[in-house]
């Protein structure tokens, strides 16, 4: 297990998911002008932009629908905080 983290697993969903969420917890003090959701929005664009190019090459096609994958991938990332959050703060999810 020399590798936690390569361009492949973050051209999955869940990598790129898992990958975002903590860049965006760790970051998040940082940027604290912007909302944590657009933080986590633009990390989504870079990660799999940036892991398409490494894994596939840059193709336009490809390029087009980051910026809709990411909306999804930036969500999942809040989400998946928040619902660990809970767990930890002992709340009851609704």
């Amino acid at each position: 297990m020399n590798e936690f983290v390569s361009w492949e697993t973050l051209g999955t969903f869940a990598g790129c998911a898992a990958l975002v969420a903590i860049l965006t917890q760790f970051t998040k003090g940082l940027f604290s002008k912007l909302p944590t959701q657009w933080l986590s929005y633009i990390y989504a664009v870079v990660v799999m932009a940036l892991a398409a190019i490494f894994t596939t090459g840059f193709s336009w096609p490809t390029m087009a629908l980051i910026p809709f994958n990411a909306v999804i991938v930036a969500m999942s990332a809040n989400g998946a905080f928040t619902a660990v959050k809970r767990v930890v703060d002992g709340k009851k999810t609704e």
